[in-house]
């Protein structure tokens, strides 16, 4: 069996999927064989795979940190809000329904032979796994039933690294609070306490790190610096998805996703945040999409909510008239549903020719090709390679059949989540607007998303090794 060891905050945000991935790269690189876990993840940004399961973005990018395959065991229980008090409940990769919260909490407790088991696979295949908490480990009105912090400590017997968001501050107060608030036998399991997101000079937090040993005997397994890090965070925490008003730098080109309230995936676009001379904003104004060289519509998990809210927004009517001035328009998943004529019996935007109706199974899948040729517009993108991957549960019929992509003037819908992460398909989108705003500095060079990836994730290991007590970190692993 295995041996673990489970990274819990003391809050959302507190950082614990980026360190989770950072740990795994870590012990990767110090020879063993490790995978991720996460008992149950609320997310809209998720990932399929190989063989056609359905997990959280996060736990994707953790199995890449560990070099290895994404698995539905890394994340067996997935919940994908659908409303304000609803979810989509996925169980080993595969939706069992929806549910509102009350139904879930009565229930949960009888996915529990599915976490074991999925986790006991892992651990017959692993030298180490490491754990990813959810939240906070004290929400003391929900402790009966936890599946995902000390309830599951306590299932698989591990030990836990505490983490603390500084950023915000108050962080000795997060991390005492939670640590009082937890009954003796699960504070025993607590062999180290992490600040994360610190800026500026360590030796002005040397002190506190002494005062606090007052209150409580843990001791520090690290101080660990902000990092500006281009991998996936979960979704609803992302400072990415802070829509804003309109465009800062003019001169560049700006790129505008649509910020809709059931937004999913929105990594689909991560490639272009760092290209030189490209702005890309999430926003939910008028303005901004009329302004834009380029508008995106992402993906969503609430279809026809987002298409209604875009409408009370005025949304649908600033998209309409950037694509009559021949604004580039481009729609992912939902987004590709919206642009159609109709989704069931609700008129869509039009701008495809296309129809979406519902069905009761999901589309999950892995796929890759090389994209046919195109006529009109979007032709510098034929014959250009590409993979991703599909979730969906609508099925749209196009007048000139399926394709990977469906083409109207300037106006393109496709289904393929990942769409933009290949270098070829988004340093062709950047040259295109380049050309169509008139610039004449040369298109920046832009690397895979999967490259700039793997370069992350090295960094944060470098990172973890030079600011954690590695020591202590082993110790609590037990080895």
């Amino acid at each position: 069996m295995a041996k673990n060891l489970m990274i819990q905050g003391t809050m959302s945000g507190a950082g614990k999927s980026i360190l989770t991935a950072g740990l795994l790269r870590l012990l990767r690189q110090d020879g063993f064989k490790v995978s991720p876990f996460k008992s149950q993840n609320m997310a809209l940004n998720s990932y399929v795979t190989p063989d056609g399961r359905e997990v959280g973005r996060a736990q994707a990018l953790q199995a890449i940190a560990a070099g290895r395959t994404v698995s539905a065991d890394m994340n067996p229980i997935l919940l994908k809000p659908t409303g304000e008090n609803a979810s989509q409940v996925i169980v080993n990769g595969l939706p069992v329904g929806d549910m509102d919260a009350r139904e879930y909490f009565s229930n949960k407790r009888k996915y529990v032979p599915d976490i074991l088991n999925a986790y006991e696979r892992l651990s017959k295949d692993s030298d180490i796994i490491v754990i990813e908490g959810a939240g906070s480990p004290v929400e003391i009105n929900l402790r009966s039933e936890d599946i995902v912090n000390m309830g599951l400590a306590e299932l698989v017997d591990a030990n836990v690294l505490l983490v603390g968001n500084i950023d915000p501050g108050g962080v000795f107060a997060q991390l005492l609070g939670t640590v009082n608030l937890m009954p003796q036998k699960e504070r025993d399991r607590v062999k180290g306490l992490i600040i994360n997101k610190f800026r500026g000079d360590v030796s002005l937090l040397t002190p506190g790190l002494s005062m606090f040993k007052e209150y409580c005997d843990i001791p520090f397994a690290g101080v660990i610096p902000y990092m500006e890090l281009g991998l996936d965070e979960e979704d609803s925490l992302s400072d990415i998805l802070r829509e804003r008003d309109g465009f800062a730098y003019p001169d560049k080109v700006k790129l505008a996703v649509i910020r809709l309230p059931y937004i999913s995936n929105y990594t689909d676009f991560s490639i272009f945040e760092n290209v030189e001379d490209v702005e890309l904003i999430y926003t939910q104004e008028a303005k901004a999409v009329v302004d834009a060289d380029l508008v995106i519509i992402p993906g969503t998990k609430n279809t026809l909510s987002d298409l209604k809210w875009m409408r009370e927004k005025g949304l649908d009517v600033a998209v309409k008239a950037a694509a009559e001035k021949n604004t580039p328009v481009i729609g992912i998943c939902g987004g590709f549903q919206i642009l159609g004529r109709s989704i069931d019996d609700e008129k869509g935007l039009s701008l495809l020719p296309v129809d979406t109706r519902f069905a009761d199974e999901k589309d999950l899948k892995q796929v890759e090709g090389v994209l046919p040729e195109i006529e009109g517009f979007y032709a510098p993108l034929g014959g250009k390679s590409f993979t991703g991957y599909e979730i969906h549960m609508g099925r749209t019929d196009a007048e000139e059949g399926a394709s990977f992509v469906i083409t109207k003037g300037s106006v393109l819908g496709t289904y393929i989540h990942g769409f933009f992460d290949s270098a070829e398909i988004a340093g062709t989108i950047v040259r295109m607007l380049f050309e169509r705003c008139g610039i004449k500095r040369e298109v920046p060079r832009i690397e895979s998303r999967f490259t700039l990836q793997d370069k992350e994730l090295d960094r944060l290991a470098v990172c973890l090794r030079e600011n954690l007590d590695m020591d202590l970190v082993y110790r609590a692993i037990g080895i």
